[in-house]
């Protein structure tokens, strides 16, 4: 076990020297965001200091709907990224999420995901996070039970990444009964579950399936940022795994169209995009084709790596440029955003 956890680190300090190395080349398709252009207003007739963006979610008022997403769980440089995200959420008032907590949970490191975020993030709404590769049967609930209490979360994130698995040498080959696995550890755990993908996005049929199961949100982490194809295919250590990695770079449903696609099919389900949401603009798009929350990892990541307050300064121009993009359609608040007017149009990123 020491052997395999030892790679698993191994490859998870790869993922971010690559995301933070080369950023550029490890983005995959279009979010689909640069096909929709809000129509603008310019007579707004509304007070620029008086737009209000909070929003709920868990049954905690955020200062802005958004979501500093998963990173990272296992590499030791994790403790800081993680100590940085969890001071800056609970300074911004906003909502996070951790990485996997896979090495945590088999005794390795922690690596700072334990309860001193919640005492560093105390009035957040704070996730576990597990991925589905990692509850079969009653170990399974057993280990989401244990990533729950290990900080003590308001919900717990199940994160989806077949292709990704499939493209690492040792990964989880064997997606059989994934589904009935979600079901079982959503009727045992006392707080909510979401179930994110990684990178390459949920289809509104999926989605289905998974809020029969009983799911409470579905993070759609579509195309357009970070592909994971793309990452492994640059750490792959055989030719026939990179140009396996290489055809599917940019494999995966677009974010908007994934989120659109769900939010009109579940308008009573939440909702979150993530996925190559690069600016506050991006997140006003999101939150009008039916989000509820937007979330961010790879376009912070940089940040992370320095300082809390470089993680807050960095999502402080996110939130003022979706207060921009709300007083430019004359949104006074979210709910006025989510009725502005939009039209598609062309292609773009």
């Amino acid at each position: 076990m020491a052997i395999k956890n030892q790679g698993i680190v191994q490859r998870k300090n790869d993922h971010l020297d690559i995301i933070l190395n080369t950023p550029q080349d490890v983005t995959g398709a279009s979010t689909g965001f640069g096909n929709w252009r809000f129509v603008h207003c310019a007579l707004p007739e509304i007070d620029y200091d008086a737009i209000d963006l909070r929003s709920v979610f868990l049954n905690k008022t955020l200062s802005a709907p958004l979501l500093i997403s998963s990173m990272t769980g296992g590499a030791q440089r994790s403790k800081f990224i993680n100590h940085h995200l969890a001071e800056a959420a609970q300074e911004l008032n906003v909502a996070m999420g951790v990485g996997s907590q896979r090495i945590a949970l088999e005794g390795q490191s922690d690596c700072g995901i334990d309860k001193s975020l919640r005492r560093l993030a105390p009035d957040i709404p704070l996730m576990a996070n597990l991925g589905a590769a990692q509850l079969a049967g009653e170990k399974g609930i057993d280990s989401a039970r244990r990533v729950v209490d290990m900080i003590e979360a308001d919900a717990l994130i199940i994160h989806l990444n077949p292709l990704q698995e499939i493209l690492q040498s040792d990964g989880d080959r064997d997606w059989a009964g994934k589904l009935d696995a979600i079901a079982q550890v959503v009727r045992h755990l006392t707080v909510p579950v979401v179930v994110k993908e990684v990178g390459a996005g949920i289809s509104a049929a999926v989605a289905g399936r998974l809020i029969d199961a009983g799911v409470t949100a579905i993070d759609v982490a579509g195309a357009g940022g970070t592909s994971w194809a793309a990452v492994e295919g640059k750490r792959a250590e055989s030719a026939h795994l990179r140009a396996l990695a290489s055809a599917f770079a940019d494999w995966g449903i677009p974010t908007a169209q994934a989120l659109q696609a769900i939010a009109s099919a579940y308008p009573n389900t939440p909702v979150i995009a993530s996925g190559g949401i690069r600016t506050g603009i991006d997140a006003a798009k999101a939150l009008r084709l039916g989000a509820c929350l937007v979330g961010q990892a790879a376009a912070i990541l940089d940040s992370a790596t320095e300082s809390t307050q470089a993680v807050v300064d960095r999502f402080a121009i996110t939130i003022e440029q979706l207060k921009l993009a709300c007083f430019c359609t004359g949104s006074i608040n979210l709910d006025a955003l989510k009725t502005a007017d939009i039209i598609q149009c062309g292609g773009g990123s």
